[in-house]
């Protein structure tokens, strides 16, 4: 397992951090887990207040002894933005006594989404009065925050300069979130990437067209060696549901060394392929599109047809797909076939795509079953 500086916090994270969102089976599956994670290398444990009885279960991990040195391990929760400090005071104390501990190691304020939610954070009288109390008197030692934002709400939160870190979507196939990756960098923040298995492509099961196109590597692989091989990027959060889905991302925890010229060609193929199959369909991800009168997301309901079509990840897009009007300020937007055809979008965009057809075209590929997030 190698290690990385977290920014400034100076915490020293091993590259993947035990996310633990799915190990909720019951306590016996998370103390397992735990363990597994533990004999593995892994130093990060990372939660939230709304997944379920994580914290609960890492604490009585705690209290019994498996977590032994607390200089060994660090553990990060994340409590959502409020409006006011007496709901955040009362959210860190409880985390810690469900915690059994008397200081967080890194506290994130979770899905820092939206504007209003940049407004709280500043906000005088807002959450992270209480936040700095507790930093102040110890229970708290770096505060960071988590987002599925924009990139322009995220570039804000950055730069209001109150976090040591952040927690960010930043994957091979979703690269938006770049300039944020590099500014978050320049101000010395640790960065922890969101679930790179799923969120990044499900690429744990992968479609046999992408698997092809990646060999000799796996899908899974060549996504760990783009943010491994990225040395601004701190820690990648695996999420397994028991001890056994831990085995293989972490065969990849000592691959941070430069990419080879075969990784390099094999990235170069995806590329090449994409552009070849999409033709004059591909969406670039320009965003000039936005916003739309409707309140269609049309960057990402093209970029998911574009690795449906280009790579046949038709399965994860439906899953993301399916979020659209399912989970609020967590995966914002209509889905497509909301489209008036008003035309506002043409306009805008540098390509000229046919951007009414494209989005039918999508909805007819990827609606299906209604999605929401696991604790949402």
């Amino acid at each position: 397992m190698q290690y990385r500086r977290f920014g400034k916090t100076n915490l020293r994270l091993s590259v993947f951090s035990l996310g633990t969102m799915r190990y909720l089976a019951d306590v016996e599956n998370a103390q397992q887990t735990i363990a597994k994670a533990l004999a593995l290398g892994i130093n990060h444990l990372e939660t939230a207040r709304g997944y379920g009885k994580s914290e609960e279960y890492l604490g009585r991990a705690i209290k019994s002894g498996l977590l032994v040195s607390r200089s060994q391990f660090h553990i990060t929760t994340k409590i959502p933005p409020t409006a006011n400090a007496d709901s955040m005071r009362r959210c860190i104390w409880e985390s810690l006594e469900r915690f059994n501990l008397d200081y967080l190691d890194c506290l994130g304020i979770h899905g820092l989404n939206t504007w209003e939610h940049l407004e709280w954070v500043q906000a005088k009288g807002g959450c992270m009065v209480a936040v700095q109390e507790a930093v102040a008197d110890g229970r708290v030692r770096h505060v960071g925050f988590s987002t599925h934002g924009s990139l322009e709400v995220i570039q804000a939160a950055i730069n209001t300069d109150f976090f040591d870190f952040v927690n960010l979507h930043y994957y091979y196939f979703f690269q938006r979130n770049a300039p944020a990756i590099q500014l978050a960098a320049q101000k010395d923040m640790g960065i922890l990437i969101i679930s790179p298995a799923d969120k990044g492509g499900r690429l744990y099961t992968p479609p046999q067209t992408l698997k092809n196109l990646c060999q000799p590597y796996s899908p899974l692989e060549l996504n760990y060696r783009f943010l491994l091989n990225d040395h601004r990027i701190t820690t990648l959060s695996v999420g397994p549901a028991n001890p056994d889905e831990l085995i293989e991302p972490l065969q990849f925890a000592n691959s941070d060394s430069e990419l080879t010229p075969t990784e390099i060609s094999a990235f170069q193929r995806l590329e090449n392929y994409q552009k070849t199959i999409l033709g004059t369909d591909k969406c670039s991800q320009c965003y000039a599109c936005l916003p739309c009168p409707e309140n269609i997301n049309i960057p990402e309901v093209l970029r998911l047809r574009n690795l449906a079509v280009a790579y046949d990840m038709t399965e994860y897009g439906k899953y993301r797909y399916g979020m659209f009007e399912n989970a609020g300020h967590w995966f914002p937007g209509m889905k497509a076939n909301r489209c008036t055809e008003c035309g506002d979008c043409l306009p805008r965009c540098p390509e000229n795509l046919d951007i009414p057809t494209l989005l039918e075209d999508t909805h007819e590929r990827l609606n299906g079953k209604a999605g929401r997030r696991l604790w949402g």
